[in-house]
C-alpha cells in the first residue's frame, strides 16, 4: 500500500488489492531488474487476453517487482505501458507492482509465489538464480529454456518456452507469448485449480515434487561447494 501511496494514486486503487489478494488464488511472480530483453511485456501486450485471466471464474493474481536502469529507454516505456493498464478495476485488486528488488523482497516473493515467470529473450539470459531459490521454495517455473532452466527443466517441473534465438525480435516475442498464453491459459491454470476430492490438486502436488527432486539438490550452495572440496580444492592425501 505504502507503495501506491508514495505515487499519490487514489485512496481506492490503493486499498484494493489488500482487499482482494487471496492467499488461494494462482499467484504469479515477475521480479527482477526491468531490463528490456526481460521481456516484461509479453505479460500485457494483449490485455484482451490478461485482463479476463485475472477476473475469470479461475483467476489469477501477479506481483511484480523491479525497476528500470535510467539510461533504458524502452524498459521505463514498458513500465509506463503497464502502468497504463490500472484503470482497470480488475488491475488494482489482482496486480501488485513493487518499486524495487532487493534481498529482503526476493526472499518474500520467493516463498510466497505459486509459479515464477521468467521470459528472456534467447539468448541473453546469464543465469536465472531468482527461478533458483524460487524452485526450493516450492514455487514452479515458467521460464524461457535460456541460462539455468535449459539445464535444470526435464519436461515435468514445470513449464518452458523456447529458447532457440531468432534476429527477428518482434516474430519472436509474438511467438512466445502466444505459448505463454497457452501455457498459463491451458496447463497452469487448470492444473492449480482442478481439485480432488480431498480438496487437493494432485497434478500441481506432483509437478511440485518433480522440481523439488530435480532442482533442489543439483542447484544449490551445498553441490557447489562439494564440487569445489573433491575436484580442485581437495586436499592432498
Amino acid at each position: 500500500m505504502n507503495d501506491r501511496l508514495a505515487r499519490s494514486d487514489v485512496r481506492e486503487y490503493v486499498e484494493a488489492a489488500a482487499k482482494a489478494f487471496d492467499p488461494g488464488t494462482l499467484t504469479l511472480g515477475f521480479a527482477r531488474r526491468v531490463a528490456t530483453y526481460k521481456r516484461l511485456d509479453l505479460l500485457t501486450r494483449n490485455p484482451d487476453w490478461t485482463l479476463p485471466l485475472l477476473s475469470g471464474e479461475r483467476p489469477v493474481q501477479v506481483v511484480l517487482a523491479g525497476k528500470a536502469h535510467p539510461r533504458d529507454e524502452e524498459a521505463k516505456r514498458t513500465v509506463q505501458r503497464l502502468f497504463g493498464l490500472k484503470t482497470a478495476s480488475v488491475i488494482a485488486q489482482r496486480v501488485v507492482y513493487l518499486d524495487d528488488y532487493d534481498l529482503a523482497t526476493a526472499a518474500r516473493l520467493v516463498q510466497g509465489c505459486d509459479v515464477w515467470v521468467n521470459l528472456p529473450r534467447p539468448p541473453l539470459e546469464a543465469s536465472g538464480t531468482s527461478g533458483m531459490k524460487a524452485a526450493i521454495n516450492g514455487a514452479l517455473q515458467l521460464s524461457v529454456l535460456d541460462g539455468w532452466w535449459a539445464e535444470a527443466y526435464t519436461g515435468d517441473n514445470g513449464w518452458a518456452l523456447p529458447g532457440d534465438p531468432d534476429p527477428d525480435h518482434e516474430a519472436q516475442d509474438e511467438r512466445d507469448s502466444e505459448t505463454f498464453h497457452r501455457l498459463v491459459g491451458d496447463e497452469i491454470v487448470p492444473s492449480f485449480y482442478d481439485r480432488a476430492p480431498d480438496g487437493l490438486p494432485a497434478a500441481w502436488i506432483a509437478r511440485i515434487r518433480a522440481s523439488l527432486r530435480s532442482i533442489a539438490p543439483r542447484f544449490c550452495a551445498a553441490r557447489m561447494l562439494r564440487e569445489y572440496l573433491d575436484g580442485p580444492y581437495r586436499r592432498p592425501a
